[in-house]
């Protein structure tokens, strides 16, 4: 199955993802849909093995009613997390537990046949250490770190991805795969794993990866938001007031220049964000100081960003997220410094609490939502 039912059915399962069971009665209530069309789904659910029997009703008179639940392990999902020097692949079930995971160090630069093959192998290795098979899959949800236009999957102009620039991520996982391929930001997915699993009733996030280097997801309306080419929340680009950095992209003083972990690392002379993570926490003033300060330059941004779209939360997520309270409580002076009272009354900014688990998160969302839309 490419998907998870027919027209329609996607409503029916809509309402059963929370675990509560329920009746076809309660069903037809909820989603609308006639009976002969309720009816018809849960079968094409059952035979599916999405939705398995759950005991009965309290009876009104008559026979007691069946109630019926979803069922997360029916199918499986492949998530990968591809960072700029690592790769992170977890299977999921369809609520996006993760069930097993593998981690590696591997650049992004090596290229799209090396890190695809690896996203392919180690899903293979996790699906038979689970028993199942590549048709127990409901898809693949990538991650990339750097622009990718959603509709077509394809890279669009990254950065720091050599020889990436419009390859079909797609046509190469599904080939090997067999099951639907969604791929998007690397922020994007982060954005979309904290929401689904720990700010589902927020309806205006922010979510801020502040690593190598720095982008944001828009939750706006309780959907993400990509723009017109994939390029939302670039917010790594934004010119940081009164610096004059060159940054990567040709441009200078761009606020991934100035306050990303690779500038702080170049700044103390260090190797990357774990470095800069272990001296903060070993109480080293010059990191912490530095680590603060690039906090402020992100806050200053941020301000922007917070009198623009006036989110309610702001999460802060990223290796160098794990650096104390020194970043946070930067980007939180600037913020409130910076923005009207009116936008930032209720604005609550704090730190991922998926933490590490938030892309993998959300690349399963990102195939769950793509299956359930049917």
């Amino acid at each position: 199955m490419s998907d998870l039912g027919t027209a329609g059915t996607g409503a029916v399962l809509r309402l059963l993802l929370d675990g509560q069971p329920r009746t076809r009665a309660e069903l037809i209530d909820l989603s609308g849909l006639a009976r002969s069309t309720v009816t018809g789904r849960i079968e094409e659910l059952l035979t599916a093995g999405l939705v398995v029997p759950s005991g009965e009703a309290a009876s009104t008179g008559g026979r007691p009613p069946a109630r019926f639940r979803f069922n997360p392990t029916a199918r499986l999902i492949l998530a990968a997390d591809v960072g700029a020097t690592h790769l992170s692949v977890a299977l999921t079930d369809l609520t996006g537990e993760i069930l097993d995971r593998s981690t590696m160090p591997l650049n992004i630069a090596e290229g799209p046949e090396v890190v695809l093959t690896a996203i392919a192998q180690t899903g293979r290795s996790l699906l038979k250490a689970a028993r199942r098979s590549v048709t127990d899959l409901a898809g693949t949800g990538v991650g990339l770190p750097g622009p990718v236009e959603h509709s077509t999957g394809r890279p669009n102009h990254p950065p720091i991805m050599p020889g990436w620039d419009s390859y079909d991520v797609v046509g190469r996982l599904d080939h090997e795969l067999k099951a639907p391929v969604l791929v998007d930001n690397d922020v994007n997915i982060m954005a979309l794993g904290e929401h689904a699993t720990e700010y589902a009733d927020v309806e205006h996030l922010l979510f801020v990866k502040v690593a190598t280097g720095i982008g944001a997801g828009v939750i706006s309306g309780g959907r993400l938001h990509r723009g017109a080419k994939g390029a939302a929340g670039d917010i790594g680009h934004i010119q940081a007031p009164g610096r004059t950095e060159l940054c990567h992209c040709g441009n200078t003083g761009c606020l991934e220049a100035v306050a990303s972990a690779s500038a702080i690392a170049a700044q103390l002379n260090v190797g990357g964000s774990h470095d800069i993570v272990d001296l903060v926490r070993a109480g080293n003033t010059a990191a912490t100081a530095a680590v603060r300060q690039a906090g402020r330059e992100i806050g200053t941004v941020l301000a922007a960003a917070v009198s623009l779209l006036n989110p309610s939360v702001i999460v802060i997520g990223g290796s160098l997220s794990q650096a104390g309270d020194s970043l946070l409580a930067g980007i939180r002076e600037a913020i409130y410094a910076r923005s009207l009272p009116l936008a930032t009354t209720d604005l609550h900014v704090t730190t991922s609490r998926s933490g590490q688990d938030a892309a993998l998160r959300g690349a399963a969302t990102l195939v769950l939502q793509h299956a359930l839309a049917v």
